[in-house]
């Protein structure tokens, strides 16, 4: 991308959607590892403080999922979604060798952001997993459990409502990794609190 070119990559819808998705996940996430831990004396919300929480939020990030889903299928946003596995390692590859030593030896990034992309690989696979993979598991399972009684009694001999439960509890995990891991590279942009602004203002610099 030329220097000083303004790209308008984050439609009002988006950062809307963006934005009560991010609280609902972290809601989430601390109202999860009060219920999660409460056996152990490890609460941030009272048992049924976090109860509540977790319900409301749970409703909350499904609905807003649905706006990102029908988003991109309604919006030229959905572009940035699309499979290409055609040089796909090779791809990976030069990103992965630039985060390792080319970024801290001030190389250009291979993938710059461009009106036509706005992640790089890695970036856009780990969203694809992480919206249409993790997010749908999450959401199918936390459904589940809070209606028991729609699942399977027995699975392969193993309870269902626990098999349910650590299915979820792990996807939660993985989101959570997943949300340290994309706050850190948004912190990334020059100055760091650039990707910040982006995803509040809609454009990128």
């Amino acid at each position: 991308m030329e220097n000083g070119k303004k790209l308008y990559l984050y439609p009002l819808w988006l950062r809307i959607w963006h934005g009560i998705n991010a609280l609902g996940i972290l809601a989430l996430i601390f109202s999860g590892i009060s219920l999660h831990y409460s056996d152990r004396g490890i609460l941030l919300l009272d048992f049924q403080s976090a109860v509540a929480v977790h319900n409301l939020a749970g409703v909350i990030v499904t609905v807003s999922y649905f706006l990102f889903v029908f988003g991109n299928i309604l919006t030229k946003n959905g572009k940035y979604y699309r499979v290409k596995t055609k040089g796909l390692p090779n791809r990976l590859t030069k990103q992965i060798q630039y985060y390792i030593s080319g970024m801290f030896k001030g190389e250009e990034s291979p993938f710059p952001i461009s009106e036509k992309r706005k992640f790089n690989p890695l970036q856009k696979y780990a969203y694809i997993f992480a919206m249409y993979l993790f997010l749908p598991i999450l959401i199918v399972t936390g459904i589940a459990l809070f209606f028991p009684e729609i699942i399977i009694e027995q699975v392969f001999q193993l309870s269902g409502i626990m098999l349910t439960a650590v299915i979820h509890g792990i996807i939660g995990f993985l989101t959570f990794v997943f949300l340290l891991v994309h706050l850190y590279v948004a912190s990334m942009g020059k100055p760091p609190g650039k990707n910040y602004k982006s995803i509040i203002t809609g454009w990128h610099t």
